[in-house]
């Protein structure tokens, strides 16, 4: 009986190295290989590119804030001579009638 199991794994063994060969030398497995290879390189691409993206983000809310700054309307100075016409009483107008 354990002549005929270990016959049995070793035939299923042969069968299962055969149909692994068989697997291993089809186009179709070659072209999945490829596609996972260049996945990854893909992948590795995308990967840069988002780490790149913190650098981004930081800059652009720097030019948002510098944006900003400038938007604002800038309160203007009094100056002497803008207090000086204050000063001088007018006469009131008379509606003319």
């Amino acid at each position: 009986m354990a002549n005929q199991k270990q016959d049995i794994l070793s035939r299923l063994a042969d069968k299962g190295e055969g149909a692994l060969t068989r697997v291993a030398g089809s186009q179709t497995t070659a072209r999945v290989v490829e596609s996972v290879t260049g996945l990854r390189e893909r992948m590795d691409d995308v990967q840069k590119k988002v780490r790149g993206l913190d650098e981004l983000e930081q800059r652009v809310a720097e030019l948002e804030r510098q944006l900003a700054e400038l938007q604002k309307p800038k309160a203007k100075p009094k100056t002497a001579s803008s207090s000086a016409r204050k000063s001088t009483p007018t006469a009131p107008k008379t509606p003319s009638s």
